[in-house]
């Protein structure tokens, strides 16, 4: 029988999604066994500083993507936001299945939205993304960097540490946490990270056998989307930690996007939008447009 061994984080998120992705593969190919490895990654570990400080590519991957080049696992699944943008040498994406929700969503212990929070409200994020959106919808707020898994983020501000945080919706469907959702946040106030919502399943790029195996769970509408959304921020300038938001959508003919660059304290926001047919131009494009707008300032590439 054959087997694929996947590579994990521990937390409660990432185990789900291995295990969906496991419980899948094993449902379209009857007689294909799935197992999982744990592994701890840098961003797991370190949990006492805002990601930003730790920041740099492959804060949540690199160890896995280690444990896949030394050939001791087969494929790690990856929230494909957390993943950098250029492949590591040896690996590829296998896979990108159907997305889930891509925004992002507001949760107050005291049920206020992101306009009711009372003047100062204390709202948590570890993501410049967010807070610079934030910020420009509402300069009175204190943002304030917040760690932990999902489950911590939640309990802290049920806590009051927070007087409400920030989180992607995908990550609280996938957990069943829905009933702590207190807003879901419209494009117009904050535009996701590039690839929020979908997943990535790695794996090395001569392993055929893998390869054929993933194959049959790609999603092409998703994957064309959230190329484009990541050919934006590479033609920015990479690094999945930079303030840019960015989400699209294909019916099949066209792809439309719309994106956003922000100063991280929210004082100007840079709004490009465009369609096309071809992702990767599509995302030079839109990019072409924030520099020429003064994205390359802002953003220091």
């Amino acid at each position: 029988m054959p087997t694929l061994t996947f590579a994990t984080r521990p937390s409660k998120l990432a185990r789900w999604q291995t295990t969906f992705i496991a419980q899948s593969l094993e449902q379209a190919w009857p007689g294909l066994t799935c197992r999982e490895v744990l592994i701890s990654t840098q961003g797991d570990r370190i949990i006492n500083k805002p990601l930003p400080e730790i920041g740099g590519k492959g804060l949540f991957t690199q160890e896995l993507e280690q444990e896949l080049l030394a050939g001791r696992v087969d494929a790690a699944v990856h929230s494909l936001k957390d993943l950098p943008i250029e492949n590591s040498p040896g690996l590829t994406i296998g896979v990108i299945p159907k997305r889930a929700a891509a925004g992002d969503v507001l949760i107050c212990p005291e049920g206020y939205t992101l306009d009711k929070l009372p003047t100062g409200a204390i709202v948590g994020t570890s993501s410049l993304r967010r807070q610079a959106q934030i910020l420009s919808h509402r300069p009175d707020i204190q943002v304030r960097p917040i760690r932990g898994n999902v489950d911590t983020r939640i309990r802290k501000a049920e806590e009051g540490q927070y007087d409400a945080i920030v989180l992607a919706e995908a990550g609280i469907s996938r957990l069943g946490l829905e009933e702590h959702i207190t807003q879901h946040l419209s494009w117009d106030i904050m535009l996701p990270a590039p690839g929020q919502g979908a997943l990535a399943v790695q794996c090395r790029a001569d392993d055929a056998d893998t390869l054929q195996w993933l194959s049959v769970l790609d999603d092409l509408e998703t994957r064309i989307s959230v190329t484009a959304e990541r050919a934006l921020l590479a033609a920015l300038g990479g690094g999945c930690s930079l303030p840019v938001g960015a989400h699209a959508t294909y019916d099949g003919d066209l792809i439309s996007m719309q994106g956003v660059i922000a100063e991280i304290d929210g004082g100007k926001l840079i709004h490009v939008q465009g369609r096309g047919a071809e992702p990767h131009e599509l995302g030079a494009e839109l990019a072409q447009q924030a520099l020429a707008q003064g994205a390359g300032e802002m953003l220091h590439v």
